[in-house]
């Protein structure tokens, strides 16, 4: 018993005087997270650190609490951190204890989703390659060597947390840990041994003793403690594995990722906020947006394959760190209404009921507590009464009524404003130096072509690339030489066949064809005439891939490269010669990579003769000015092929601005109403998936910087200019049946005066005010930002008066109402449209 004091005591004091302002006990019951022994109804939403910079954590993590998120949450990166065994990186982007504690700065909490398999579009699920050179090993299974590993590195990612104090029980922010992730997806494919793996992983996770719950996201049969919970675009139907637990949505895909050679996803913000108030209106308390930051793939991390550089994600935040409207600000005000709600929403179980077809209606209520959630989950309009009164109900969305009575917002209705936004380019302003005799302003190094380095190798038979290469580099040369005796004939042709994901064909050292994957299809099969030289010919075949698989069971076996057959077809006589089982030469990587061109560094470069351009592997660098000013930054590789850039040294990912999404399939306009796939809702079909790609300001140097580029496909750098994104209209359309503001509940309340709605406009940076008014109308405007158009009626006060409100202010606010406009049109439901530009 004494002992038991004692240590009361020394946790008291710990907590007492713990340098974080969090000292919480954090459990759970059947409806919430129990934290120092209170439910919380909590908002979460994904920010990855490695996919942004330290210097843009602090405003990221700024803009989710503006945002009204309580939680972050992150994967940890086992690659990342752990890139040769027993070696540890957690230096800028790698340094998770410095985001934690960004993240405990800001007053919010975290969710440490360990894994250590992410998934996450990230190379590899963010297994290290080493791992799968371990004997004997088999991976996310009841395998010996794999747990050991699996516990090693999840034991120390727990234990560096305690070193600092970060754990709710040490009074850090981490209030949740994962362990393992979207297991349940495939671990039929595993048998008997997934169940006793799944059981391992959770006692191992336990064992470390975080004073914090532990979660396994789909996956249905997690054993207790372990909260099961859901990933997906909607999770209302979810019903976690025990009464005892909560239910709770670690991912709600906010959008989609796109691929290179795909159009671009997104999703609108009505259906995304659709979803969350059903989460919570049927029980749910803990709701994470997967993702609320997305961010970049620097360097080669991103996965799939395929995957872009570009990980936005169609993101509350955009890339860049700038808040994307009216998605940020519509979630602002279903996060402030769900809040309303949370003293009902905590205080019992949901009372269901579906007083008519594709109608549902959730109560809790207890004592004098009451909320309701009022959802049409069909995909057009409907009435509803409850308690007695009359409530529109819009195609596909949920009122919140706090009170039971009163609807703060509808989730189809959008009182946020929305902003339209351009990429200015200017071009590279090009340093004098180093390259001053270069009357281009670029220097330039070619590859060589075949085998260059001194350690190459000889192997009879086709190499599988990955295991080759260890993912040290993208490329992996294959190479022979044959001799034609005589006239090879009209047209011979080299057909290859490659577990993907791209190659390359040379013959004598010239690019003779290609073959590229997608997405979908990482396998390549190419049939390429070639030129065929009586005596000896050389085949040099470049392989290549493009993020190696992240996703699907025993996907670390999937394998990569030309692994056959190659066979040499058409030659004279209508003979065949099958190379595959030939001795062949490879070699690992470029030879330049070796010598750091990347960092610009190297003395080879040539400035002296004509810029090389639409020439294959060629190595391009430039010097730069830095853009003025402190708007976000993009690099333009419009004019480029396929490759990777660095500035400073700094990789800022592949670029591959020729690869072109397919033309069918996009939508002008997205109807928000039903449910939501990655594939419905898709821009910028028949364009590159990508051709602009981020720069963080803090890798630019105040004067000189140096832009190297690594040329696979062949392409002309001159073209290549900087991109800044600039907000060119502020929008808003309010009609007279939106609810009045969110902020506006309280006073309400307070006051018994009843508030319409108001249409509310603010510059989105600070210092700007209201510069001009493009487009006023109040009646029946039609259109969206941008494209706004007078309807049948339309009051000739409209542009007067909102110009009044608004020039000349950095916000303005107007009530929508017959008794501002006058009523141009009796009997009709009427709205105000505007779009505004701040200067």
């Amino acid at each position: 018993m004494r002992e038991t004091r004692v240590l009361l005591v020394l946790l008291w004091f710990f907590c007492s005087y713990a340098p974080s302002s969090f000292c919480a006990n954090v459990t759970y019951d059947h409806r919430a997270l129990v934290i120092d022994g209170k439910r919380r109804v909590l908002l979460s939403g994904s920010i990855h650190y490695p996919r942004s910079t330290p210097e843009m954590w602090p405003d990221l993590i700024q803009k989710s609490k503006d945002g009204g998120l309580d939680v972050i949450e992150t994967y940890v990166f086992w690659n990342l951190h752990e890139p040769v065994r027993g070696q540890y990186t957690f230096e800028g982007r790698a340094d998770l204890v410095k985001f934690v504690k960004a993240v405990a700065a800001a007053g919010l909490y975290v969710h440490l989703r360990i894994g250590p398999y992410a998934c996450a579009e990230w190379n590899y699920g963010g297994f290290p390659l080493w791992l799968h050179f371990i004997p004997g090993i088999q991976f996310r299974t009841d395998n010996e060597p794999f747990k050991a590993e699996m516990k090693r590195f999840t034991a120390k990612i727990v234990d560096m947390m305690k070193q600092q104090n970060l754990y709710a029980s040490q009074g850090g922010p981490i209030i949740l840990s994962q362990v393992e992730n979207e297991y349940g997806n495939i671990d039929a494919a595993y048998g008997p041994a997934a169940k006793s793996y799944i059981n391992w992983a959770a006692s191992m996770a336990t064992s470390l003793d975080t004073g914090v719950p532990w979660v396994m996201c789909q996956q249905a049969d997690a054993p207790d403690p372990i909260i099961n919970t859901c990933n997906g675009f909607y999770c209302d139907q979810f019903t976690p594995n025990s009464n005892a637990k909560p239910k709770m949505w670690t991912e709600n895909w906010s959008g989609w990722f796109l691929s290179f050679g795909g159009a671009v996803p997104y999703r609108p913000a009505e259906d995304l906020a659709f979803a969350v108030a059903r989460f919570y209106q049927r029980g749910g308390t803990f709701q994470n947006y997967y993702m609320y930051h997305g961010g970049t793939n620097f360097d080669r991390s991103t996965g799939g394959p395929f995957i872009s550089t570009s990980y936005d994600y169609d993101s509350p935040i955009d890339e860049y760190g700038i808040i994307r409207q009216p998605k940020w600000g519509h979630l602002k005000d279903l996060h402030k209404a769900i809040k309303l709600c949370e003293e009902a929403l905590i205080a019992t179980d949901p009372t269901i009921t579906t007083p008519g077809p594709n109608i549902e209606v959730a109560v809790y209520k207890t004592g004098t507590v009451c909320a309701a959630f009022l959802a049409n989950i069909a995909t057009s309009d409907a009435t509803v009464t409850f308690n007695g009164n009359s409530y529109q109900l819009p195609a596909w969305s949920v009122s919140i009524l706090p009170d039971c009575k009163n609807v703060v917002l509808n989730t189809a209705k959008i009182n946020s404003a929305s902003t339209t936004s351009s990429f200015t380019t200017e071009s590279l302003k090009q340093e004098v130096g180093s390259l001053e005799d270069s009357i281009s302003g670029w220097s330039w190094i070619s590859e060589p072509v075949g085998i260059s380095k001194a350690d190459s190798f000889t192997k009879y038979g086709l190499l599988e690339q990955i295991n080759t290469t260890a993912d040290r580099s993208d490329y992996l040369w294959y190479s022979l030489s044959i001799n034609i005796e005589d006239d090879a004939g009209p047209q011979p042709v080299l057909h290859i066949e490659s577990l993907g994901h791209a190659l390359h064909a040379f013959i004598n050292g010239k690019l003779a064809g290609s073959g590229t994957g997608n997405s979908g299809k990482a396998k390549v099969s190419a049939d390429i005439p070639i030129p065929l030289v009586v005596g000896k010919n050389t085949i040099d075949l470049l392989s290549l891939t493009v993020g190696l698989q992240n996703y699907g069971a025993f996907f670390d076996t999937w394998g990569a490269g030309i692994t056959g057959p190659v066979i040499l077809r058409g030659l004279k006589n209508g003979s065949t010669i099958d190379l595959s089982s030939q001795e062949w030469t490879y070699q690992v990587g470029l030879k330049h990579e070796d010598l750091g061109p990347s960092s610009g560094s190297s003395g080879q470069w040539n400035s002296k003769s004509t810029l090389p351009t639409n020439q294959p592997l060629t190595w391009y660098k430039t010097n730069f000015a830095t853009p003025s000013g402190s708007i976000p930054v993009a690099i333009d590789f419009t004019g480029m092929g396929k490759g990777e850039a660095w500035v400073n040294g700094q990789s800022i990912g592949r670029y591959w601005p020729t690869y072109i999404s397919p033309k069918g399939g996009c939508t002008d306009s997205c109807n928000y109403r039903g449910a939501y796939s990655s594939s419905k809702c898709l821009k910028n079909c028949g364009k590159p998936s990508q051709t602009l790609y981020h720069v963080p300001r803090s890798w630019l140097r105040p004067d000189s910087n140096t832009l190297v580029l690594f040329e696979e496909n062949g392409g002309n750098p001159t073209p290549i200019s900087f991109a800044t994104k600039q907000i060119e209209s502020l929008c808003s359309h309010v009609s007279e049946s939106h609810p009045p503001p969110v902020d506006s509940w309280d006073s309400d309340t307070k006051s018994g005066r009843k508030v319409g709605p108001v249409l509310s406009l603010e510059c989105p940076y600070p210092n700007q005010v209201i510069s001009s008014i493009k487009f006023a109308s109040f009646g029946t405007p039609q259109g969206t930002c941008g494209n706004f158009k007078h309807g049948r009626c339309t009051s000739n006060k409209a542009l007067s008066i909102v110009h009044k409100a608004c020039i000349g202010s950095s916000n303005c606010r107007i009530e929508v109402s017959i008794n501002s406009f006058g009523d141009p049109c009796k009997g009709v439901v009427k709205s105000l449209a505007v779009e505004a530009s701040c200067a």
